[in-house]
């Protein structure tokens, strides 16, 4: 400030002054030896230090999202095998009324916000908390949301993990040509040609399995379908809506469940969950518990995976998480 203020007063001094003050730092740097910095160094170093906690962030997204997929495939899959538990939609429906849940208590005690940049203590609506026009702006990826949520259910089912894993590698394919169809992007020929491996390893690897199920294997296309439209998705609408990670599953959330509730309702699920026989095992509980917790932490990794990396980033981590489960 006050050289402002002297530069204003003493226009020709001070410049004067600055002037024969750099001229003799530089002679005295000269004359010591000291090596002189490129300016276009002390960019690229600033560029390096904004690049690098991105990069680092994407990493550990696309980690958190591997280590906490395979426990909740193992969950479902125990849920659903072990405990004979019939009701795949019952299982959503929780998964989803506990995202919501956890989302809802987070954003009231402040600890989370739905928007970047957006302060916590914000709250637009005190029933959706978020704006009315973002809720209908994000209706394709609820619906999408939806469909892969119950159609991944379903496929977990009536086939064995092995078999389930060599399948779902093929979802890579289908992710490149939805993100192609939504939003116009291609790759290079290195990851199409590396596609192409993947796949060929997944049908060498499938080849093996004798028993095979048209019904079973259908679904499990169907979920790489719906998986890929989801991703791609997920990257369109998390740039144009303006939301987080937390603000993209809430809006799931509050779409998905009225409509899954009334569906489960409909087909009378509900009423027959209370006679089953392991509702009340401390077993099955926990076994529910956790599925819904995991399932809270995948939907918050897949999200910032996809947003930080790309779709095809998300799917590859897929992939590998499945070798996991093989």
């Amino acid at each position: 400030m006050l050289a402002v203020t002297l530069n204003l007063l003493f226009p020709h001094s001070i410049s004067r002054t600055e002037s024969e003050f750099e001229n003799s730092a530089m002679t005295s740097i000269k004359q010591e030896g000291l090596p002189l910095t490129d300016p276009s160094k002390i960019e690229l170093r600033r560029e390096t230090a904004v690049v690098l906690p991105g990069k680092r962030r994407g990493a550990h997204a696309a980690l958190g999202d591997m280590c906490s997929a395979v426990p909740l495939v193992l969950f479902n899959k125990a849920a659903l095998s072990s405990y004979s538990f019939p009701y795949v939609n019952v299982i959503t429906l929780f998964q989803m009324l506990s995202s919501c849940a956890f989302l809802y208590a987070m954003k009231r005690w402040k600890i989370i916000s739905f928007s970047e940049g957006e302060p916590q203590s914000v709250t637009s609506n005190p029933i959706t908390l978020i704006p009315l026009r973002t809720l209908v702006h994000t209706l394709p990826l609820a619906v999408s949301y939806l469909l892969y949520m119950l159609i991944t259910m379903e496929s977990v089912r009536g086939i064995n993990v092995p078999m389930y894993t060599t399948l779902r590698r093929t979802t890579v394919a289908f992710t490149m040509i939805v993100e192609y169809l939504l939003t116009g992007r291609k790759h290079s020929s290195y990851v199409v040609g590396s596609v192409g491996i993947i796949i060929l390893g997944a049908f060498v690897a499938g080849a093996r399995d004798l028993s095979f199920d048209a019904y079973s294997y259908s679904i499990v296309f169907m979920a790489n379908i719906c998986s890929a439209v989801y991703l791609a998705s997920i990257a369109h609408f998390g740039k144009s809506s303006g939301l987080n990670s937390f603000g993209l599953m809430w809006c799931n959330g509050i779409i998905c469940a009225p409509i899954l509730l009334f569906w489960t309702s409909f087909k009378g699920d509900l009423e027959a969950l209370m006679s089953f026989p392991y509702l009340y095992s401390s077993g099955f509980q926990v076994v529910m518990l956790l599925s819904c917790i995991m399932a809270f932490l995948i939907n918050y990794y897949v999200f910032l995976n996809t947003t930080l990396n790309s779709a095809l980033t998300q799917t590859i981590c897929g992939n590998l998480k499945l070798i996991v489960l093989w």
